[in-house]
């Protein structure tokens, strides 16, 4: 129910998850919020184009290599890493997903052990910090992609 219906049934500003008034029996009635797109304004093509895209560049990075997430945001056009972890955690599981880290290094917390057994295996430069937590050595680990080859992903052109 939009806000001026609100105001117009109740007499009220009332947000969505306020108090209403009272009912005869004195229950509390509560409206439940209405769920926002967190994709406002992005077609479900251009979501799907996206998700392909960042796939595709996931799948491209060399064992041994890795990608911070702001990295694959830039190569895929995107507005930034936080979109790519996204898609990562929805559709990632069929791609090389720990090649993807955190643009300080360090490992995913709720995969860590798992990423870590596959950097071994792959050879990835892997440090400890001074606490003692382990930590991609991205100057040695950094993938540099082909010049060429970054104009074919991109989805969503920077303005």
């Amino acid at each position: 129910m939009p806000r001026s219906q609100w105001r117009a049934s109740f007499g009220s500003d009332a947000g969505p998850l306020d108090e209403a008034p009272a009912g005869g029996d004195g229950a509390r009635t509560v409206r439940p919020q209405q769920r926002r797109s967190h994709n406002d304004g992005v077609t479900r093509s251009e979501r799907e184009a996206y998700t392909e895209s960042v796939l595709r560049v996931v799948e491209a990075i060399p064992a041994g290599k890795v990608l911070a997430y702001g990295d694959v945001a830039t190569l895929v056009g995107s507005s930034g890493p936080r979109r790519v972890g996204r898609v990562l955690a929805e559709y990632g599981g069929g791609v090389p997903w720990w090649r993807v880290v955190r643009a300080d290094g360090g490992l995913p917390p709720s995969h860590g052990a798992e990423a870590l057994r596959r950097y071994a295996a792959e050879g990835t430069p892997v440090g400890r910090t001074a606490a003692g937590r382990f930590r991609i050595d991205i100057g040695r680990a950094a993938w540099t992609t082909p010049g060429p080859w970054d104009a074919e992903l991109r989805v969503h052109q920077q303005p």
